[in-house]
């Protein structure tokens, strides 16, 4: 582990380095881009200079007692020892988790899927109320988030969202969002005060750009139409949507957020892929068998992972039975803790199978 975490600071250093040149400094996208893996490394180096520190100076303690006589000195290294030891342990399994993903696709980038569920008008509202929750949580790590596909409702809500999330582990901190997310307030058409239950589906795939999925051209349908959204008078004029069918699974995509029907159908692509090679994981797993409509259910109001409740402020992550009194800032983004929380919950689900 020790040589993995010399080769990560290495890389650290020589990001600093590269900073610093005046070319890419004048460059804000090279730099951004920088400064994100500079960013994720941090968090590894910062620990792992602080457990080299405590490391040598435990070296040092056990070879001073090594050639000590006086008993004195001796007492006060072994009781410089006996607190150094813990905390160096403490740190090398933080490290270990820092640079041990827990599964392999942990690493990837993610396709994030979000659709109204039932309820109606106040379904499409919580599905982008979700959409933004998860794009905020995303750029606050200083992700790329990029919209994929929208299909709006006139209310401000959202029938579907499709946004892909490039970052480092940007799938194995978000992994866990897949199911069913249920909502219970006031909506504000409703004259009698009667608190209203709906949902929304939420669906993350590991995206398959680094791995090989065979799609045949004669397995697809492409449709093209007029997308929907903004774009001026463009959207008017030219078919720039694509929509693409997978004959053999029934897998549809759509794509509509880009003004070449090129651009669109390459983005199409790539969710198609992503799902393709989410299908064959759950295949190969035994210990998920259900593709991804099972994955993220009906939509109906029973099949729920987590409940916000509006009335009392409160998130409740029914896997974990985790609560938290914070719903204003959990839907701005603030969903870290729950988030770890449930990747700890999953880790020991999986240990207790060894």
């Amino acid at each position: 582990m020790w040589e993995k975490l010399a080769a990560i600071e290495e890389r650290y250093q020589a990001l600093e380095t590269e900073m610093s040149q005046p070319e890419i400094a004048a460059d804000p996208e090279q730099m951004a881009k920088l400064g994100r893996d500079y960013k994720e490394l941090e968090e590894v180096i910062q620990p792992y200079r602080h457990a080299l520190k405590i490391k040598l100076q435990l070296e040092q303690s056990r070879e001073e007692l090594r050639e000590a006589n006086d008993e004195e000195l001796r007492e006060l290294l072994k009781a410089d020892i006996a607190e150094k030891e813990p905390e160096l342990e403490e740190l090398v399994n933080q490290l270990k988790e820092l640079v041990t993903p827990k599964d392999p696709l942990d690493l990837k980038h993610c396709i994030v899927e979000i659709r109204a569920g039932a309820g109606g008008e106040e379904a499409s509202l919580f599905a982008g109320e979700l959409m933004n929750m998860y794009t905020q949580f995303a750029t606050n790590r200083g992700w790329q988030v990029a919209l994929i596909d929208l299909q709006e409702t006139g209310l401000k809500g959202i029938k579907e969202a499709v946004m892909e999330i490039k970052g480092r582990s940007a799938y194995g901190w978000l992994r866990y969002e897949s199911g069913v997310h249920r909502v219970q307030r006031v909506p504000v058409t409703e004259s009698q005060g009667r608190i209203h239950t709906s949902t929304a589906t939420v669906a993350v795939l590991p995206e398959a750009d680094d791995v090989e999925v065979d799609i045949k051209e004669s397995d697809l349908k492409i449709d093209t139409y007029r997308s929907s959204g903004a774009g001026g008078q463009h959207v008017n004029k030219t078919s720039s949507a694509i929509r693409m069918t997978h004959l053999p699974t029934g897998i549809v995509v759509t794509c509509q957020d880009q003004r070449s029907q090129l651009q669109n159908k390459e983005k199409a692509l790539k969710v198609l892929k992503a799902k393709l090679y989410h299908l064959e994981q759950e295949r190969l797993s035994s210990e998920r068998t259900e593709n991804r409509r099972s994955q993220v259910g009906t939509g109906e109001r029973s099949e729920k992972i987590r409940t916000y409740n509006f009335p009392e402020s409160r998130i409740t992550d029914h896997r974990i039975g985790k609560k938290v009194h914070n719903l204003d800032g959990f839907l701005a983004g603030d969903i870290e803790e729950m988030l770890k929380e449930l990747r700890t919950h999953d880790e020991g689900e999986r240990l207790s199978k060894l």
